[in-house]
């Protein structure tokens, strides 16, 4: 079933670069599945615990923005409406339903700063299918030059400042999904800015 559009965010002129002072801004696009409160602060928990049993150096993320990429839309000097608005035309597309996402290990990705990050052992075959179902969407309209071809969800918890976190298991943290948003943020600039989202049928 089609997911069901939300009021979308007004996009402020300033943002669309219009009368801007500071052209070395990094405006960010992405889709991604937010988690609700209570999950929310279940992954604080997990985190706080994985970070303490490993004594690692890390800096932590606020919990307000926690969240699993869908698909990363590239950054961009300013926020340009045409991708915005494509964007948001190809999600318009996709079919899915709300779905069960079980949140059970620690581990880390190698890096510059080496992100922490929860992970799934099964991805959904739902979650999968919307993966896939939205990248074709992007695709079709335009979208396709900063896809991954490879999809491993995860929710980034901590920046390592030392050695990376050894996979451990952790209480499993399950996530009903129910829809998905696309978000805009200036790189170094503080909160997520959700310029739309859609939540998905009921199953």
């Amino acid at each position: 079933m089609s997911p069901r559009r939300s009021a979308p965010a007004d996009i402020q002129p300033d943002l669309l670069g219009g009368g801007s002072n500071t052209p070395t801004e990094i405006h960010r696009l992405f889709f991604a599945l937010l988690p609700n409160e209570a999950t929310g602060r279940r992954v604080e928990q997990a985190a706080n615990e994985v970070v303490a049993a490993q004594h690692l150096r890390a800096r932590m993320i606020r919990p307000s923005l926690y969240h699993a990429t869908l698909h990363f839309l590239g950054d961009h000097p300013m926020l340009r409406p045409d991708i915005v608005q494509a964007a948001v035309a190809a999600a318009g597309k996709v079919r899915a339903a709300a779905f069960e996402l079980v949140l059970d290990h620690a581990a880390g990705f190698h890096g510059r700063e080496p992100p922490c990050v929860l992970r799934c052992t099964q991805v959904p075959p739902a979650l999968q299918a919307l993966w896939q179902d939205l990248q074709q969407a992007l695709i079709l309209a335009g979208l396709g030059a900063h896809l991954s071809r490879n999809f491993t969800p995860h929710v980034t918890f901590a920046y390592s400042r030392g050695v990376l976190p050894q996979a451990v298991p952790i209480d499993p943290i399950s996530w009903r999904v129910e829809g998905f948003a696309l978000l805009h943020s200036v790189i170094g600039g503080g909160e997520y800015r959700t310029l739309d989202a859609w939540r998905f049928d009921p199953v």
